[in-house]
């Protein structure tokens, strides 16, 4: 079974102009995107020169680039695999930004890659291991736009103003929503440039944001890609037209790039998101949209006032230290108001109810569907099958 990293061995000696850029190609990008470049790559405010992604090699801060733990073994093989061909090898990196505001409860990261063949790719970063990168992932249930969602335009608008060239968007789980965001808001002359919009496993919108936001301008640019047990990218799906991917693994890992199957140039397609995965996102999605913006706030600001409690301020730290943490998890939730429990089990309760009710309906509708197969047997099949048992 291949995936991103074969692709990167077995293509990585045709430059851009040579073979056209793909999506295993923007999935590799997107991955990039995560490395720590701070210090590395120019930030936006230098105005500096671009560097050569291979010229990070001799950077003595090189090892700090895999300071994620969780991914350090499969980002080190991406690095090495796109070093070791003139395909990623020559690209440029610029304007790099890294923005973690603990009080305005945002995080936001992306990076600008010029390929050979002109194009600028602009990568948004998803959701990192900080516990505020996850609060502002919550709070898009609610609130949009979030910080992230207003940087990335910003941020679009002004490589557009820098770079000359056409432009191809990309982010994985939260960087694809921005990637999509930043297209449909941007200016009219930028967005005309836009030649291709890739969002990885990446969250949808409320429906009221893609009404408002004037997401047909750029629907036929859109690449949404999932994989078959996808969580994150069917959070608010329903305007946007997805593909699905086929994965090495099973349950909510498949948000992982690394899984993902490659055949050739080309990610490996499966039919659809599996029925009993599609169901259940479905009643989350209800579920969210039938909570007022009152209680999404309530739920979200006090499911990581208990996280917080725990004083770890990322999730790596978090797992680490369980026992500490869940010390501090279980404190804070004896803190929590009569008020706001009764409400939190409100809310939860509504969930299950709803879940429960899509259960019945599905039990229903395969009853319904075995009675009508039984009906339609001839009349000897029929007396010949075996009465059901009476109790």
């Amino acid at each position: 079974m291949e995936t991103v990293l074969n692709y990167l061995e077995q293509y990585g000696r045709y430059s851009f102009v040579e073979m056209p850029m793909t999506e295993v190609d923007s999935l590799a990008l997107c991955q990039l995107s995560y490395l720590k470049f701070e210090g590395m790559v120019p930030e936006m405010k230098e105005e500096a020169p671009a560097v050569l992604l291979r010229s990070l090699k001799e950077h003595p801060d090189f090892d700090r680039l895999f300071a994620d733990v969780r991914f350090e073994k499969n980002n080190r093989a991406l690095m090495e695999r796109m070093l070791g061909g003139r395909r990623f090898g020559d690209i440029e990196l610029n304007y790099y930004v890294n923005i973690v505001e603990e009080k305005w409860e945002t995080q936001f990261s992306a990076i600008t890659c010029r390929l050979d063949d002109g194009t600028v790719y602009v990568a948004y970063r998803g959701t990192d291991e900080t516990i505020i990168g996850w609060k502002e992932d919550f709070n898009m249930a609610f609130a949009s736009p979030v910080p992230a969602q207003e940087c990335s335009v910003m941020y679009l608008e002004e490589i557009a103003r820098r770079l000359s060239g056409p432009l191809c968007l990309g982010g994985h789980s939260k960087g694809g929503n921005l990637a999509v965001y930043s297209a449909m808001k941007c200016k009219k002359e930028v967005q005309d440039r836009i030649r291709q919009i890739y969002s990885m496993d990446g969250p949808g919108f409320r429906p009221e944001v893609l009404e408002n936001a004037g997401y047909e301008a750029i629907a036929e640019r859109v690449e949404k890609i999932l994989p078959h047990s996808s969580l994150v990218g069917m959070l608010f799906e329903s305007d946007m037209r997805y593909r699905v991917v086929r994965s090495k693994t099973l349950g909510l890992a498949q948000h992982d790039p690394y899984t993902w199957l490659v055949s050739g140039d080309h990610l490996v397609r499966a039919n659809d998101i599996y029925e009993r995965r599609k169901k259940m996102d479905n009643t989350l999605n209800q579920w969210i949209l039938s909570l007022d913006e009152g209680q999404l706030h309530t739920f979200v600001d006090t499911l990581f006032q208990v996280l917080s409690a725990s004083e770890a301020d990322n999730l790596i730290d978090f797992t680490a230290e369980w026992k500490k943490s869940m010390n501090g998890v279980i404190s804070a939730m004896k803190e929590i108001d009569d008020d706001t429990a009764d409400a939190l089990k409100s809310m939860i309760r509504s969930l299950f109810e709803m879940a429960g009710d899509h259960m019945k309906q599905d039990v229903l509708s395969k009853t319904e569907a075995a009675i009508g197969r039984f009906t339609q047997k001839p009349k000897a099949e029929r007396q010949n099958s075996p009465e059901p048992a009476v109790r």
